[in-house]
């Protein structure tokens, strides 16, 4: 395996960051999760803008272009001869001393990953999620912006090992006011009379890529969707639920705080969008080789 590290390509064992840099010792940094398939890289663009909007929300100066962050993305896959796989793209403030000032830290440090990740079993895309409901509420945005993509992810690993000890394949996460967020890695939909349903940015979600795909795939497919503040009687009471997400796609969603949702299997629109995204994955996305 090859790894990218600020230009230079390193072996899995050789790929190294210092102690002191603050992506390690504070957090500070932003990352994006991107996968490719068949010699494609699906929503390089989106992925990549979504990593500057991200950086610039934090003051971080990444020190390259966008073109010359996606040429990095694409060298690391062809240095690794990958066709199918996932991208792990972060930048951190870099190396620095002790202290949490950024300006310690005279350049940013950026690497990138090229592997293979399985989120869920192919069981699970079959037979549907289950989920429950989290204690560990999102971070609102007066503390930190959930649209920000950063480091900083141990409110959802707090979540995930809420959601892991209950059994439970994904944890629904509410804000403060009580209403729905997000999954801890996933945005959420719901399917009510024929039409979808997701939670707005300003509940808390991140502004997933693989979430504006299925307000396309909606808007081609002539199905209605929109974004109101949801809770989670919305989701006892839905037809059908999904999850979506880079690493997880589309995945089916069929219990909730082990409340069957539907008729506790996949329903009819999920199963059409899980097939219509896998066939723009096979067919678009910026070509590797």
């Amino acid at each position: 395996m090859k790894i990218y590290i600020d230009g230079e390509f390193y072996d899995k064992e050789n790929a190294k960051i210092s102690v002191f840099d603050h992506g390690l010792l504070y957090g500070d940094g932003v990352f994006e999760g991107i996968r490719f398939y068949g010699g494609k890289v699906f929503r390089l663009e989106d992925h990549v803008a979504r990593l500057f909007d991200s950086a610039k929300a934090i003051c971080l100066t990444i020190g390259l272009t966008p073109a010359e962050i996606s040429e990095a993305t694409l060298e690391t896959i062809r240095q690794n001869g990958l066709q199918d796989g996932y991208v792990r793209l972060v930048v951190t403030r870099g190396c620095g001393d002790l202290g949490l000032n950024p300006d310690l830290c005279p350049r940013a440090t950026v690497f990138i990953i090229a592997s293979k990740i399985t989120l869920y079993s192919p069981d699970k895309y079959e037979a549907g999620l289950h989920v429950v409901t989290c204690a560990t509420r999102r971070i609102p945005h007066g503390a930190l912006s959930p649209m920000v993509k950063s480091l900083n992810y141990l409110n959802n690993v707090l979540a995930k090992i809420e959601a892991q000890q209950a059994g439970a394949g994904e944890g629904l996460m509410l804000n403060e006011q009580g209403y729905v967020a997000e999954c801890t890695g996933d945005n959420i939909f719901i399917v009510k009379n024929g039409a979808i349903f997701t939670p707005p940015i300003s509940s808390g979600a991140l502004a997933g890529v693989t979430r504006a795909v299925v307000f396309e795939l909606a808007a081609e497919a002539g199905i209605p969707i929109s974004e109101p503040q949801m809770t989670r009687y919305d989701i006892y009471t839905c037809d059908e639920c999904f999850l979506t997400g880079t690493a997880a796609e589309v995945i089916p969603a069929v219990r909730l705080d082990n409340r069957v949702i539907g008729t506790g299997l996949p329903g009819p629109v999920t199963k059409r969008l899980i097939a219509r995204f896998h066939e723009l994955t096979e067919t678009s996305g910026r070509a590797i080789y």
